[in-house]
């Protein structure tokens, strides 16, 4: 008898809300330059930037496209008249204070729209400016971390305290009903993340969780289970010398903190410099500032387990935005739900073997084009044609 297979570890279910149509929100406090920041990655005037709290109420939406050299090679390889890049989808939000869980400022219209979104850039200030007011009256960015870190957990303790004495309420539960014990673990999850943000003082995200926990975390949608990226915003000086006295302190905390999260430095002053570089009278600019934007789009669509396919052709070359882990059938409903519900087959090749080999036919000619079935997990930069029935 042949030994027996071991068998495949469970795939790792992802925190946050499943889709591929996820956003990014711009969290921080009131004059950091979060408006200001909004309007240079998107290349509006949307975001209400102003020299005072609140200038910013309703969120503003953009699409940003999130820059890719594979997805500008392939629609120069294939000549493509129409090219329709990946995108990012970013909300500008009002800003926070301290007691915002409570409601204090614009608390609970923040807090609602933070709780839309699936990820966060959290804008931080380390520049000195007479001119642009603080809300705590002076510029200490650890401060201002720590204060959007408390409100978030404080708001989340709050939902799942109340989920639990709805739950808790009714009838004793028994070991003998399906349904009693799936709401018994369902609470006990919910004791694990009281735990994780009261007594051991961590976001929901850094928590060790299992699959099914993973499904409970993600039906509560909890402020501190969305992945963070963190943009300190300098002045235009201190990014082009690279040199911050705040920076290595923001580190060390994030490093104590929430160990893995991205930190990038970058500088709206500069960003919108740069971007008036295009206008009639362009200001001057030192040769060696090169915009974050780029670095940051892509780090914020990584946040969110995003990955990209790609369909090409003279006609068009396109990015589809899929999540980590989608199987072949889903990926292909992405462009028409039809491909999905009469999925036959998906001929895949990878970017790296198409630009190694140079056409289409060099690539099969190598054995390297595969055809694909339903149990296929699509991988980031494949290239794709469908076979619906």
């Amino acid at each position: 008898m042949p030994p027996k297979k071991a068998p495949a570890p469970e795939k790792k279910v992802l925190l946050g809300r499943p889709g591929n149509n996820l956003k990014i929100g711009i969290v921080g406090l009131p004059n950091v330059g979060k408006s200001s920041f909004f309007n240079v990655l998107s290349k509006t005037d949307l975001g209400k930037a102003a020299n005072f709290p609140y200038a910013t109420i309703n969120p503003e939406e953009a699409r940003i496209p999130v820059p890719d050299a594979r997805f500008e090679w392939l629609a120069d390889t294939f000549k493509s008249v129409s090219r329709v890049p990946a995108f990012l989808t970013c909300i500008d939000i009002a800003g926070l204070t301290s007691g915002a869980s409570t409601g204090a400022g614009l608390g609970n219209a923040f807090l609602s729209h933070v709780r839309a979104v699936d990820g966060i850039f959290q804008v931080i200030r380390a520049f000195d400016d007479a001119e642009v007011i603080h809300v705590e009256g002076d510029v200490d960015p650890i401060r201002d971390m720590e204060i959007i870190s408390r409100e978030l957990r404080l708001k989340d303790i709050e939902w799942v305290e109340k989920s639990l004495e709805v739950m808790k309420k009714g009838k004793p539960l028994t070991n003998t009903s399906l349904a009693d014990k799936a709401k018994k673990e369902e609470i006990a999850t919910q004791e694990k993340i009281l735990d994780l943000l009261k007594n051991q003082n961590k976001d929901v995200r850094k928590g060790d969780w299992n699959n099914k926990e993973i499904e409970h975390v993600n039906a509560l949608q909890l402020l501190t289970a969305k992945p963070v990226t963190y943009l300190v915003n300098l002045s235009e000086r201190d990014y082009i010398r690279k040199k911050n006295k705040w920076l290595p302190k923001i580190k060390g905390w994030i490093d104590t903190n929430n160990p893995g999260d991205p930190l990038i430095p970058f500088s709206v002053a500069l960003e919108e410099r740069l971007t008036a570089k295009s206008s009639a009278d362009p200001p001057e600019v030192d040769p060696g500032a090169i915009s974050a934007l780029g670095k940051i789009t892509t780090a914020g669509y990584a946040s969110l387990d995003l990955i990209r396919y790609f369909t090409c052709g003279p006609d068009e070359t396109r990015a589809w935005t899929i999540r980590r882990g989608t199987k072949a059938p889903q990926a292909a409903g992405v462009i028409h739900s039809d491909f999905e519900n009469k999925f036959v087959c998906g001929e895949i090749m990878t970017f790296e073997d198409l630009r190694e080999y140079g056409s289409e036919a060099a690539v099969k000619a190598a054995g390297k084009y595969r055809q694909q079935g339903k149990p296929y997990e699509m991988v980031d930069g494949d290239i794709a044609y469908w076979k619906s029935g």
